[in-house]
């Protein structure tokens, strides 16, 4: 007696009107994207940070001096942020960053990583880096940079 499937066992129809390949392409980014970043939640859970978070303190580490402002920050996150302000107000409760209304123009408010948000971030930096060697550490340097652009042209594709 063979056991259920699940709709990650079972093949993918052939017949169906996109290639099996394109298909099975699409479920292995998916799928690969959804373990690296689990495994990089974990990592930031005991800092209290989720990934969105810590995304944005890279961003603004390298906006140093000068931040940004919400949209433009909100432009550069790896995922879509319908609500950066919610979150920028939980992270400045936080002490990880500050907001700044500019005096000529009031409706820009400028954000900046706080030295607590940089000394985080920093601290960070070495175990990310770590988690991610761990798993790509698996391909070559040349394998590496040739998925890097393969997955550059399948996004810039749509």
């Amino acid at each position: 007696m063979t056991s259920p499937t699940t709709m990650d066992d079972r093949e993918p129809d052939h017949e169906a009107s996109f290639t099996a390949g394109e298909y099975d392409a699409m479920l292995n980014v998916v799928r690969t994207a959804a373990a690296l970043l689990d495994q990089l939640d974990g990592l930031l859970r005991p800092y209290g940070l989720g990934t969105t978070q810590y995304n944005v303190l890279r961003i603004l580490r390298i906006a140093e001096p000068d931040g940004f402002c919400r949209n433009a920050l909100r432009d550069r996150m790896l995922s879509r942020m319908p609500d950066m302000t919610r979150l920028l107000d939980r992270m400045e409760e936080m002490g990880l960053v500050t907001r700044e209304r500019d005096d000529e123009d009031r409706r820009m408010v400028t954000t900046r990583i706080t030295d607590a948000g940089r000394r985080l971030v920093d601290e960070l930096e070495g175990p990310v880096i770590e988690l991610y060697q761990g798993r790509f550490g698996r391909l070559s340097p040349d394998e590496v940079g040739t998925l890097t652009q393969l997955l550059r042209r399948v996004r810039e594709g749509g």
